[in-house]
């Protein structure tokens, strides 16, 4: 069985992520959603909101798994078994920092291989940082994010945006 590891911290899970998680199924068997717990980092939802929100967009996914990480995680990759690490990238600026990764990663583990994904155009622009930023201020976050997160955005911020339910 072949299983590639998608880690971030996903703070929130934006469509741009909905994205990479979904074209990465069709290489694997198994991708496991590895939600960073970094306690350097300010995070607005806690690691087990956002694995709440992953498992909740990946429901009806087969062969998706949410799960928690710290510490390296070429660790985490050998304890479930990864033979891969899927990036995204959305711009060039992405790339150095990702490139940094990836052949650390590599350096320490060097049968895992980090496999980049360009983030489809409609979401290139899309990042974490803007999704929080527009919905602070109670801008349309709809089109940036599933509606599940969007609720939850909604929640902490208390904003006044609305979320146009989409028929079932």
């Amino acid at each position: 069985m072949r299983i590639a590891v998608y880690p971030g911290s996903f703070d929130p899970f934006t469509n741009g992520h909905l994205d990479i998680l979904e074209r990465s199924l069709k290489m694997f068997d198994k991708l496991i959603v590895a939600v960073l717990i970094n306690p350097n980092k300010n995070s607005l939802f806690a690691s087990s909101k956002r694995i709440e929100m992953i498992e909740k967009v990946s429901a009806k996914m087969e062969n998706v798994e949410v799960s928690q990480f710290d510490g390296l995680l070429v660790d985490f990759c050998k304890k479930v078994g990864a033979c891969s690490v899927i990036r995204g990238l959305r711009a060039v600026s992405d790339y150095e920092y990702e490139l940094q990764l990836a052949t650390i990663n590599k350096q320490l583990a060097p049968d895992l291989e980090t496999i980049f994904l360009m983030s489809s155009a409609h979401c290139s622009f899309l990042s974490s940082s803007i999704v929080k930023e527009i919905a602070r201020y109670g801008g349309n976050i709809e089109p940036l994010v599933p509606a599940n997160v969007g609720e939850e955005l909604k929640k902490v911020f208390n904003t006044k945006f609305t979320l146009k339910k989409k028929p079932a």
